[in-house]
Parts: C-alpha cells; sequence; structure tokens
C-alpha cells in the first residue's frame, strides 16, 4: 500500500533496503530487501561498504547466499565509500565480476558531506563531538532517541554548543536542556530517573533554566502519562511535573504537517510570541492540559485545515508536539539571543544557516559525485529510462 500510493505521486522510486539482504535467519519475514523486490517485480543494486573491510566477502557472500531467482534481480554491484586510487581495485573488480557473473557499475569515494544519519549511528550523538561556546545546550540522549536532526540548525549557530548528554555529569550547568522525541517514552522516562537526570533537570528548572520538551520529551515534563491500550507495555506512569497536563497514548498515531505561531508565551522564552513555526507532527499521545494551563502554539494541520493549540508553557518549561520547529523563519536565531540575553551576551549578530539551501547544496555534492563514480546510465537503462 505505501509503495502504490508513492507510485501514484512520483515518477521513479529507489527502494533502499535496511541491512543485509542475505539475512537467512530472518528471510522469511522479509518486506524490505528481496521480499520486497520479488513482491514489486524490480531490479536491484548490490551496494557494499569497503570502509569497513572486506567489501569482496560481502559482495560475494551475500550474491551466494541468496536464491538463483533472487541473483537474477540484482544487475549490478557498488563498491561504496572508497578512499584512494581506484585502480587498485582493478584485479578484485576482474575477480569479482568472473566468479558471480555480475559486473560492478561503479566506485563511490568516501566524502566529507553534511547529511542525516540514521538516530543511532550518527557521529553527532557523540560525547566531546562539539567545541565550548558561550550558549550552551544540553539535549538528553535517550536510549530510543528520534528526531534528533531537529537540532541541526541550532548545532551550525556560531556561539552555541550542543552537546548529547547521557549521565548527570555530561550534564554540567548548561543554558537550557532539551527532552528529544523518542521512540519509547515510558521506557526511556524510567531510563531518566535510572541515571539520576531527571532529579538533576528539576534542579535546573527550580534555578530558572530553560526547559524544553519536543514530542516525547513533551509528554514527559506533565504530571501522568497512561497507556490504556498498550502501546508501550500499559498502566501508568507520573510525569516530571514541570507542565500541568497529562498524557494518554490512543490506538492510532498522529501523522501531519502543521503550521502556525507560538503563542504569547512567558518566561525567559517570551520574545518567541508570535514567531512563525512550521514542522510535522508524528506521535501515539493525546496530551490534555489542566484548566488555566497556557498551550505554547497555535497550528493549523496542512492537509484537515483544523486549527488547534499545541504544546505548553509553565515558567522557563515549554514543550510542543512540533518536530522541526527550530528549522525555518526566526525561531532559532530568536531562541539563541534569549538565551544570550540571559546571561547579559549579545549575540544579535547569530542567524541560522538556511537549512534548506544548506541540504540542497549537500545533495548536489553527493548527486555530482555519484554520477562522476557510477555508470549511471547503465542504471537508467535498465530501468527502463533512456
Amino acid at each position: 500500500n505505501a509503495y502504490h500510493k508513492l507510485e501514484s505521486m512520483a515518477d521513479i522510486i529507489v527502494i533502499e533496503g535496511a541491512g543485509s539482504p542475505a539475512e537467512i535467519n530472518l528471510k522469511e519475514n522479509d518486506i524490505v530487501n528481496m521480499g520486497l523486490a520479488e513482491l514489486l517485480d524490480v531490479p536491484v543494486l548490490l551496494a557494499g561498504d569497503i570502509d569497513r573491510g572486506g567489501v569482496f566477502a560481502q559482495l560475494y557472500g551475500t550474491v551466494m547466499l541468496l536464491e538463483e531467482k533472487e541473483r537474477q534481480r540484482i544487475f549490478g554491484l557498488v563498491i561504496n565509500k572508497f578512499r584512494g586510487d581506484k585502480s587498485i581495485l582493478q584485479p578484485g573488480i576482474a575477480m569479482i565480476e568472473e566468479k558471480i557473473q555480475i559486473p560492478v557499475l561503479g566506485v563511490i569515494p568516501y566524502m566529507h558531506i553534511d547529511l542525516e544519519e540514521e538516530d543511532s549511528l550518527s557521529e553527532r550523538l557523540s560525547p566531546g563531538a562539539c567545541q565550548a561556546a558561550p550558549i550552551d545546550i544540553a539535549v538528553v540522549r535517550f536510549p530510543r532517541m528520534s528526531n534528533y536532526t531537529d537540532f541541526f540548525v541550532l548545532e551550525s549557530m556560531q556561539g552555541v554548543s550542543l552537546r548529547y548528554i547521557s549521565g548527570v555529569l555530561e550534564l554540567k550547568n548548561p543554558d537550557m536542556v532539551i527532552l528529544p522525541g523518542t521512540k519509547n517514552t515510558i521506557s526511556d522516562l524510567k531510563w531518566l530517573r535510572q541515571q539520576g537526570l531527571e532529579a538533576a533537570i528539576l534542579r535546573l528548572a527550580a534555578e530558572g533554566k530553560v526547559i524544553f520538551g519536543i514530542c516525547g520529551g513533551f509528554q514527559m515534563l506533565g504530571e501522568e502519562i497512561s497507556d490504556p491500550f498498550h502501546m508501550e507495555g500499559g498502566g501508568r506512569i507520573a510525569g516530571m511535573g514541570l507542565l500541568p497536563m497529562d498524557t494518554c497514548f490512543g490506538e492510532e498515531k498522529i501523522r501531519t504537517r502543521a503550521r502556525g505561531r507560538i503563542l504569547n508565551i512567558e518566561g525567559m522564552l517570551q520574545n518567541l510570541s508570535s514567531v512563525s513555526v512550521e514542522g510535522y507532527e508524528i506521535h501515539m499521545g493525546h496530551t490534555t492540559l489542566h484548566s488555566g494551563a497556557c498551550p505554547f502554539c497555535m497550528l493549523t494541520e496542512s492537509i484537515s485545515g483544523e486549527e488547534k493549540t499545541d504544546g505548553c508553557q509553565a515558567g522557563n518549561v515549554y514543550g510542543t508536539y512540533l518536530h522541526g520547529i527550530f528549522d525555518e523563519g526566526e525561531m532559532a536565531g530568536k531562541l539563541i539571543h534569549a538565551l544570550g540575553k540571559a546571561k547579559g551576551i549579545d549575540l544579535k549578530n547569530t542567524v541560522p544557516i538556511d537549512l534548506k539551501a544548506y541540504k540542497q547544496m549537500q545533495y548536489d555534492r553527493l548527486a555530482q559525485e555519484i554520477r562522476m563514480g557510477l555508470d549511471i546510465h547503465g542504471v537508467y537503462e535498465r530501468m527502463g529510462l533512456k
């Protein structure tokens, strides 16, 4: 169903597999690699990562573990992330082509290109990945953290140090703490408590530091989270108690794009009032504010056109369901200016990058390198394109 929905919208669809197509212990339930290729009757390119070593063994072993009808779908091999002189690969390329009778259609160089990675694999999440700066922002690295790209713009701003932390000693004394999205809110809230991070964040909140939650992190800031349909194991759990609200997990996931503006909020970030925001929501929970509580923003859903309030704010604690909230417009710049003002630092000249333009430049660089390293015309021809 997902494929056919895309098919109605796009001329070309690239189906990216997950992991290896030769995980023979998982094969009977494969819906993302050769199983999907067979279901849709599509050709396959097999890529091997030479940066990890043993690329010829990877390619040979993978092909040999496939069934004959699956092998026939693979029309080309690609060697990815190669460093150095391609000519030294020629003996290996000649041998692998002879052994498995599939041509090597390209050798793609190792590239230093700044694009989002999978959440769990990103080097940005490593301790010590950033340098000290006047404004210090700590993002809690939950075990099941998701959507870390929400903070790309903040990371790129001059004068900002954005750190991912997993323990109390790493937390130190930041100007702002962000609780990001998570794939399992209840389990990661329990982890937060076990690490002693909840108590440390509550102390920072009492000192007047900015605490900002997004999606699952926003849900944790409330009074209670309940799971009557056992979406995350069932039961109830007390929240951090920093925002006057409760969250209940429903049976259907909310998935929508939205845009709107921040309402008249108070606290250190009051300069964000009336700032335009846009992004997307993807969550199971439905959050209800207590009587008299202040929502954070007013949003309009892009598909339904429904207008609704979102998030919550109390003192210097803020929360929203909106992923990508820092990506567009004045949001990131005004946030950093407010944090600087509270420290007596003038950061008026600190502006966020144009994220869309920056991403496009990175993708253009990637595309150009792939065109040079891959027999792109051969790929197009196999797709039935001239």
